[in-house]
C-alpha cells in the first residue's frame, strides 16, 4: 500500500500542473517570488502516508544568457509507511524567468529497491527534448514536473467556463504526454492554514490497480494572488487518498488576498 501511496502522490502533483496544449499568456503579476516554500501531507484515511516540500529560489545558473528560478520538490515517506516501504524523491529544474519554460530538469527517485536518474535539457527553440535515453522531439509548450506547476499559477483563468477541460503537455519518464482537467467552479474549503476561496478542477485518471471505474479526483486551489494547490482527495480501490496543504513561508501576497477569478 505505501507504494501505492508514493504513486499518488506523484500523480497528484502532477495534476496541479494545469495547462493548455495552446500558448496561453500569463498573468501580468507573479503569483510566487524567491523563497517562497510549501509543504504537504498525504494522508491515508487517518494516517499520514507521505509528506512532500516545494522550494523555489533564484539561480545564479543562466541558459542562453537567461537568468533562471530553481526549483526543487522533496518527497518521502514517513511513518509505519517509511517501515515498510521507504522513498526518497527529489526534483529539480531550471526555468526562464520571464517564460517560465524549463531549460533543465533532474529527477532522483529512491522508492524501497528501486532507482532512476534523469538528466533533461530542453531546447524549445529546435522542438526537441534531450534526456538520458535519448532525444525526443515535440510540438507547442511542453514542461517537467516543477516547471508546469509553477507556470499553471500564471494562467488567466477569467474566462475558463465550469464544465470547460483543458489539458496538460509534460515529459516524464522518456514520453511526452497529455492530460487532461476540468473546471469544476469555486468552492470553499479549510484546511490546516485555514478557509480559503478556492477554484475546483477534477483531473482526469486512468482506472486500473490503485482506482476504481468511477473514481474521480478533485484539486482545490487557493482563489487569490498566490494560486497554490491546498487540497486534493480522490478514492482509490480500497479508501480514500488526500493530499493536504500543511505548511507556506514567503508567499508573495496573504493567504486569501486578490483574487484572481
Amino acid at each position: 500500500m505505501a507504494k501505492k501511496l508514493w504513486v499518488f502522490v506523484a500523480l497528484t502533483f502532477l495534476f496541479h500542473h494545469f495547462v493548455s496544449a495552446q500558448e496561453l499568456a500569463k498573468k501580468s503579476n507573479l503569483a510566487f517570488k524567491d523563497g517562497e516554500q510549501l509543504s504537504y501531507r498525504l494522508k491515508y484515511g487517518i494516517f499520514t502516508g507521505a509528506e512532500a516540500n516545494l522550494r523555489i529560489e533564484e539561480s545564479g545558473i543562466k541558459f542562453n544568457n537567461k537568468p533562471t528560478y530553481h526549483i526543487v520538490i522533496d518527497g518521502r515517506t514517513s511513518g509505519s509507511f517509511d517501515v515498510f516501504f521507504k522513498v526518497r524523491n527529489r526534483y529539480e529544474s531550471f526555468i526562464d524567468r520571464n517564460t517560465l519554460t524549463p531549460y533543465y530538469y533532474t529527477e532522483n527517485r529512491r522508492e524501497g529497491k528501486y532507482r532512476r536518474m534523469d538528466k533533461v535539457a530542453f531546447d524549445h527553440d529546435a522542438k526537441k527534448i534531450t534526456a538520458q535515453s535519448g532525444t525526443y522531439p515535440f510540438k507547442g509548450q511542453l514542461f517537467d514536473l516543477p516547471s508546469a506547476y509553477y507556470f499553471a499559477r500564471e494562467l488567466d483563468l477569467s474566462k475558463v467556463k465550469v464544465g470547460e477541460e483543458l489539458t496538460l503537455q509534460y515529459f516524464s519518464e522518456n514520453k511526452v504526454e497529455n492530460l487532461g482537467i476540468t473546471y469544476l467552479g469555486k468552492e470553499t474549503i479549510t484546511c490546516a492554514l485555514g478557509t480559503f476561496n478556492c477554484l475546483k478542477f477534477s483531473p482526469s485518471i486512468i482506472a486500473g490497480r490503485i482506482f476504481r471505474k468511477d473514481s474521480k479526483l478533485y484539486l482545490w486551489i487557493t482563489n487569490d494572488g498566490n494560486r497554490i494547490p491546498i487540497k486534493a482527495q480522490v478514492e482509490i480501490l480500497v479508501g480514500t487518498v488526500t493530499l493536504e496543504i500543511s505548511g507556506a513561508k514567503n508567499l508573495k501576497f496573504p493567504l486569501g488576498g486578490i483574487p484572481q477569478e
